[in-house]
């Protein structure tokens, strides 16, 4: 198999790629720009790809394409009705990158609701050490324990951030459009009334395109903290940068952008010095864990085609 590997840069530069290596000639691409991906998939039978775009001006010129393997879950990258029509299988990796993102959204729910990086700098800042006082604790935290975490999409991620929180003692609500018996299934307005943290974990789509707008942010405790490790367009960016500066929110996490990465006429710019909004560049998926699990369930799919199987198959 001449198999072409079009960003993977993306991933990072300490994974193993020998489960890959092993299936064929393979030719690694750091990234790949728009124009050069017809050169480079010309002469492949398997491409993968995490952030490149496949679509009909450029697959129609790999004539001996005979899958895709994309390094993500989703497959928006992909035009999978052209696929469909010309019989290249495409694959994706779902549930690999589950922990990694319960970890950061976890950790961004802990560290707003303790002020965490508020105390850090009032040590580093030697206000501490100057103080003459043993300790200092304002500003005021309350415990997870008896808080209501609402938990907006309820799929691998969101179940285990709300198993988590529930151990943690919190009371949790979650907004399913299929509700569950395990907990306790609100509608969205609700959700947003009674909760003093909100991790959103939905897909981006039709429905959920500004599912947090200026209507529910108005719902929302004058002290929630809101996190969305989802997709950057599940927000209204400009009415949560609103709601942020006018303190109608207490606090902000945010790892995904509506353009990656955060561009210079972003709103979320001018929450960069605020101490209650946390800011990560889209990497909650990316524990290096995660990362090689990926490599080496592309690697499973490929096998896997191969040998006449259809792992993971979309198309």
């Amino acid at each position: 198999m001449n198999i072409s590997v079009l960003d993977i840069a993306t991933l990072g530069d300490d994974l193993s790629f020998e489960s890959v290596l092993r299936l064929g000639k393979v030719k690694f691409y750091d990234l790949t720009l728009k124009e050069d991906v017809i050169d480079r998939i010309k002469d492949a039978e398997v491409v993968v790809i995490n952030k490149v775009k496949l679509n009909s001006s450029n697959l129609r010129c790999a004539k001996k394409l005979k899958l895709i393997c994309i390094t993500a879950t989703g497959f928006d990258n992909v035009d999978i009705d052209y696929c469909r029509e010309h019989g290249i299988a495409v694959c994706n990796v779902a549930g690999y990158s589950t922990d990694s993102v319960v970890q950061l959204t976890v950790a961004m729910a802990f560290s707003l609701a303790t002020h965490l990086s508020v105390y850090d700098n009032y040590v580093k800042s030697q206000k501490y050490t100057q103080s003459g006082i043993f300790n200092c604790i304002k500003p005021v935290f309350r415990e997870i324990s008896g808080l209501v975490w609402g938990v907006v999409g309820l799929g691998n991620i969101g179940g285990k951030v709300a198993r988590i929180a529930k151990t943690m003692g919190a009371d949790v609500i979650a907004y399913k459009r299929t509700p569950t018996k395990e907990f306790n299934c609100v509608d969205l307005d609700t959700l947003c009334r009674k909760s003093d943290i909100i991790t959103v974990h939905t897909p981006l789509n039709d429905e959920t395109y500004h599912l947090i707008n200026e209507k529910r942010l108005a719902q929302m405790k004058k002290n929630v903290i809101l996190i969305n490790v989802a997709r950057g367009d599940v927000f209204d960016e400009e009415a949560v940068t609103k709601a942020v500066l006018d303190e109608k929110i207490g606090a902000l996490g945010i790892d995904v952008y509506s353009t990656e990465p955060m561009q210079k006429d972003s709103p979320y710019q001018k929450l960069l010095k605020k101490d209650n909004v946390i800011f990560t560049p889209h990497m909650a998926w990316g524990a290096i864990d995660s990362r090689q699990r990926c490599i080496d369930e592309v690697a499973k799919n490929i096998e896997s085609f191969i040998e006449g199987g259809n792992r993971s198959r979309i198309v």
